[in-house]
């Protein structure tokens, strides 16, 4: 099979690509590295299978001829979707009805990325597929919201009216290998200040929750989805809760850092709870995460001092 990866160059998106090889496709990845990185993908320089294509598909583009497009092109971090506002709106919107136009005009399956955000600061807990979200449309945040909204209606359009077989995965906190070190998540933030000897900085009281999912688990749920005939959104991330508190004793523990904590303002509109209800993963492509806080961290520690001594 041939496939298109846009936003390959990026975190979750590269290893992606690395699982796709894996299972013998060729791959083809377009990203304009406005936040992914090539070093994410240098491993596959010499990968006969795999082709880098330097591209935004904000603009109208052809590949050529692919049969599956996962479209996973997007800032992601609050850091780079704050700070690259308009791209953001612009790949979620431009950019995925492009990559809709491609599927449709080469007969390709999509699988869209979206994002636990869509649920915004919700009022409903743990989050279902059925839940419709609270979020501020006009808020910092809402560049990533509801450009990953726009994109959900627009591939839903697509399937309902121009016959795109499609599928939506809602992603909920990935973290592992190639997470930037200075991308703003909070694993990343307590990895790079704890193995600095760095106080960590928490948001609010830190009694906010997030549940977090190893790379592996995520991208096998995507993969799962990809090869199920679900069209609806699907939740893909880990259902065990933790509060930030929580997160970064964790951390301290597994870096072995003495490094105190330190309490600054929560930003606006930061979700107070959030947690992925994976039943339908469950019941629909037999997945569920396998790999726990403490044990990904410690699968991740070696990146993470690299990252922090090259810097």
């Amino acid at each position: 099979m041939h496939v298109l990866v846009t936003g390959g160059a990026g975190f979750l998106g590269s290893h992606l690509c690395d699982a796709l090889l894996a299972e013998g496709h060729s791959v083809v990845c377009a990203d304009n590295l406005l936040t992914g990185r090539m070093e994410n993908l240098a491993h596959l320089r010499h990968e006969s299978r795999f082709v880098f294509l330097e591209q935004d598909v904000s603009q109208p583009f052809d590949p050529g001829k692919v049969d599956y497009i996962f479209h996973f092109a997007s800032p992601a971090s609050p850091v780079d979707y704050l700070k690259h506002a308009i791209e953001t709106l612009q790949v979620g919107s431009l950019g995925s009805l492009n990559c809709l136009e491609l599927a449709k005009n080469y007969g390709a399956k999509f699988l869209l990325a979206s994002t636990s955000e869509c649920y915004g600061d919700p009022l409903e807990h743990p989050q279902k597929e059925t839940y419709w979200g609270h979020v501020n449309p006009i808020g910092p945040r809402s560049v990533y919201d509801e450009s990953k909204r726009f994109a959900e209606a627009a591939t839903m359009a697509y399937h309902r009216h121009r016959r795109v077989d499609t599928r939506i995965v809602r992603i909920f906190n990935t973290y592992g290998p190639r997470l930037q070190i200075n991308d703003g998540r909070v694993i990343s933030n307590f990895m790079k200040q704890a193995l600095r000897g760095e106080e960590l900085t928490v948001y609010g009281d830190g009694s906010q929750t997030r549940s977090f999912c190893y790379v592996s688990d995520e991208v096998a749920g995507i993969l799962a989805l990809s090869k199920s005939d679900e069209h609806g959104p699907t939740n893909i991330g880990n259902p065990v809760e933790f509060t930030i508190l929580e997160c970064a004793q964790a951390v301290l523990e597994v870096t072995g850092s003495s490094s105190k904590l330190r309490f600054e303002p929560l930003p606006q509109d930061d979700p107070r709870q959030r947690r992925p209800d994976i039943g339908k993963a469950k019941r629909l492509l037999g997945w569920e995460p396998t790999i726990d806080l403490r044990s990904g961290l410690r699968l991740s520690l070696d990146y993470f001092k690299a990252a922090v001594q090259a810097r």
